[in-house]
């Protein structure tokens, strides 16, 4: 028990820093690395407070609207979309918040509220651009290992109406969720 309690106290700073959020400014830098070059000064910026919770860090002029890294995941992942999908990306922060994770999620609640009107989503194709890595270095400003995939929502679209597999594989478009709402192509590079 003794060993139990003393691993516990020596591990809880290590838990408590992964649970800082960066400064603001480290946030904005690292957020906005999800978008294309062009449209990062112009991009607004959600991000977390000491709080922990998610507050707009910088107004945007353009279309993107950049998400930080969460500081309660061991990894890091930001993600930059169309300001159209902001109602459907709150909701699904939403219903995590409320412990609702999983594939029927979306069909049982987003595409649902879709349908009746209650939730806002774009009838066009609108773009998602998430950014992945195992961490950001304050010191380069730089995610490391860094891998961006593109995300381009095609609501109904189907393998018939777009030509695309169904089939994931990495390094090739794909069509996700095909015939749904959310429909999406993925295009996800290959590894390193």
């Amino acid at each position: 028990m003794k060993n139990s309690v003393l691993l516990f106290l020596l591990l809880l700073p290590l838990t408590a820093a992964a649970q800082t959020p960066l400064s603001a400014e480290h946030q904005i830098a690292s957020a906005i690395q999800a978008a294309p070059e062009e449209m990062r000064a112009g991009a607004a910026v959600l991000g977390y407070g000491a709080d922990g919770k998610l507050a707009e860090l910088r107004k945007g002029t353009n279309e993107l609207v950049c998400l930080a890294d969460n500081p309660k995941d061991t990894t890091f992942s930001a993600a930059c979309y169309h300001k159209d999908l902001e109602p459907y990306m709150a909701r699904g922060r939403e219903l995590t918040a409320q412990g609702v994770t999983g594939g029927n999620r979306n069909a049982e609640y987003r595409w649902k509220e879709i349908k009746e009107g209650k939730l806002k989503f774009p009838k066009e194709p609108r773009m998602l651009y998430v950014l992945s890595g195992k961490g950001y270095d304050e010191a380069s400003g730089k995610v490391t290992d860094g891998v961006v995939r593109w995300v381009i929502y095609v609501p109904n679209a189907t393998a018939e109406s777009t030509g695309l597999s169904t089939k994931s594989k990495r390094g090739e478009p794909w069509l996700m969720d095909a015939g749904t709402l959310g429909a999406h192509i993925m295009i996800t590079p290959p590894m390193k």
